[in-house]
């Protein structure tokens, strides 16, 4: 397996540099306005995970199994700059990206310009560039802006940025089990929210990475997140449970999650150094990672943030 395999995903905050502590952001006490855009989901026993050969075995895929649910609420889309900028502007918060001073944008959503001088580049991903100054607000550092995007995914937030939200909208983040069963949409061990087939890179039902990886994306494609609500949402109504961002769970990251955790409401709670994500990004494509796919998997560290990763909320 090569490296882009093993970690094309998110560079980890252990590459990004560090102007500040390890403490958390912090938020004045406050609470959001009423909840609005979650699914009512009645849970239930579905087959979680997979057995297939398209997984990683580094991630835990597997192997599939029984679980159940207890019903749950949770987002139609991840939650958008909008809703964000909603909680900043009421608590004031400061979040990880902001703090540390810098976070990651992936090398093509720069101008040439831009990129000249970045030095700050993780080992063994050079399409990762440290941007000084890049944040939820500047999303490709200074002169960027959401002010035009403000139905687009929330990105440059870590899972304790995630969290603080949570905290003051009365929500919480999806654990893995209740997140792969809202994917699915009602569909039975399917690969994707929508069934087994996926054409064109993606083109016309979700948001992925077209042409060839990392270099030369598909004529009239740009990296880059798209609107929360594009494409038609799966059968239970989540729009882009595929690719877009990768989104938050509320469980520490283990490969042996499916042997460690119980088939009733399970949850990894044992803490390993990492949190769940799911969905895949932007970045993602069936040629060097497919973890797309509702059953695909990965994590990073609490603090770390990047131009795809994001969030959506339960309840």
């Amino acid at each position: 397996m090569n490296v882009a395999e093993r970690a094309c995903c998110t560079p980890s905050a252990a590459n990004r540099p560090r102007h500040r502590s390890d403490s958390p952001g912090t938020a004045v006490p406050a609470r959001s306005p009423a909840q609005t855009g979650l699914l009512s989901l009645p849970g239930g026993v579905f087959r979680m995970g997979t057995d297939s050969a398209e997984g990683f075995a580094e991630d835990g895929e597997g192997p599939g199994r029984l679980v159940q649910v207890s019903p749950f609420r949770i987002a139609v889309t991840t939650v958008t700059n909008a809703q964000f900028g909603d909680f900043v502007r009421a608590t004031g918060y400061i979040t990880d990206a902001e703090e540390t001073g810098a976070s990651f944008v992936f090398w093509l959503q720069l101008s040439p310009e831009r990129r000249t001088g970045i030095r700050q580049v993780p080992r063994d991903l050079p399409w990762w560039l440290a941007v000084e100054d890049a944040c939820w607000q500047r999303p490709q550092g200074p002169g960027s802006g959401v002010h035009d995007r403000l139905d687009h995914p929330v990105v440059h937030v870590s899972w304790r940025d995630a969290a603080a939200y949570c905290d003051w909208s009365g929500l919480r983040l999806p654990t893995e089990a209740e997140w792969e069963y809202a994917a699915r949409g009602g569909l039975e061990g399917r690969c994707y929210p929508w069934g087994d087939t996926l054409e064109g890179d993606g083109e016309g039902v979700c948001n992925i990475w077209r042409g060839e990886f990392p270099a030369a994306p598909a004529p009239g494609w740009s990296p880059g997140p798209v609107a929360a609500a594009c494409f038609e949402p799966n059968g239970f109504g989540l729009y882009q449970a595929a690719g877009n961002v990768w989104e938050w769970c509320a469980d520490w990251f283990s490969p042996t999650y499916h042997q460690d955790t119980s088939d009733q409401n399970p949850v990894q709670q044992r803490v390993t150094g990492r949190r769940s994500m799911r969905g895949g990004s932007f970045l993602c494509h069936r040629s060097y990672c497919n973890r797309y796919r509702v059953t695909g998997r990965s994590a990073n560290t609490p603090d770390s943030s990047a131009s795809n990763i994001g969030f959506r909320v339960a309840a």
